[in-house]
């Protein structure tokens, strides 16, 4: 077996469980920041967790590299597995290779590739903006000037950020939360733009399709 087999193979056997611990992570994080009344021991443990989760998925990944054989070039030709490891809170997104694995799994037929992507981008959005409004609130709350005063205020500015609208309303003030904002205007315009050319790619075929078939009985 080549060393792109046994990295593939890894990968079937490692996905849905990584998965399920990035969901893991996902919600003791969440708790850690929005259930700000917990003992310290549950904060601790919510803590102890995520870190623990994070190093079984640095695990997954130097494995992955020592499976492929690639060295350095592992990194370059892996964004998306290099950039979840960097930000476990994006683990969630490798929800495409997984959905992969279980069709593969189960031997049923793929559905089309148009709603595949946005299904896709839809679910990346749904995590993305979860994930940043989480993170900016945890950074700007109780900062001097601070406009994102409650989750809400940060869910609000995560859905008018990745849209593209940024009514200006509830604005991030700290370095690090504008920073989190550029990127996820970049991942909005990435995200809208693969929905929108989908759905306007899948409309064009089905016309197109119709038109040549024709009325019924011609």
């Amino acid at each position: 077996m080549d060393d792109d087999s046994r990295t593939a193979r890894w990968g079937q056997d490692t996905e849905i469980p990584l998965f399920v611990a990035a969901l893991v992570f996902l919600a003791a994080y969440a708790t850690r920041v929005l259930a700000t009344g917990l003992p310290e021991f549950w904060r601790d443990l919510c803590w102890f967790v995520m870190l623990a989760l994070w190093l079984v998925f640095v695990a997954d990944y130097a494995v992955r590299w020592r499976l492929s054989g690639q060295g350095p070039r592992f990194v370059a030709g892996h964004v998306l597995l290099t950039v979840v490891v960097v930000l476990p809170l994006l683990r969630p997104l490798r929800i495409v290779p997984l959905y992969d694995e279980v069709q593969r799994g189960r031997g049923q037929p793929r559905v089309s590739l148009y709603a595949r992507v946005i299904s896709y981008a839809g679910l990346s959005t749904l995590i993305l903006g979860f994930s940043g409004a989480l993170t900016v609130y945890q950074v700007e709350r109780g900062v001097p000037g601070t406009t994102m005063h409650t989750f809400g205020d940060a869910v609000w500015w995560a859905a008018s950020t990745l849209s593209t609208v940024g009514y200006g309303d509830v604005v991030p003030v700290t370095v690090l939360g504008r920073a989190i904002a550029i990127v996820m205007m970049a991942c909005g315009l990435a995200l809208l733009g693969a929905v929108t050319g989908s759905f306007s790619g899948w409309l064009m075929r089905t016309f197109t399709r119709e038109t040549d078939e024709g009325p019924p009985g011609s």
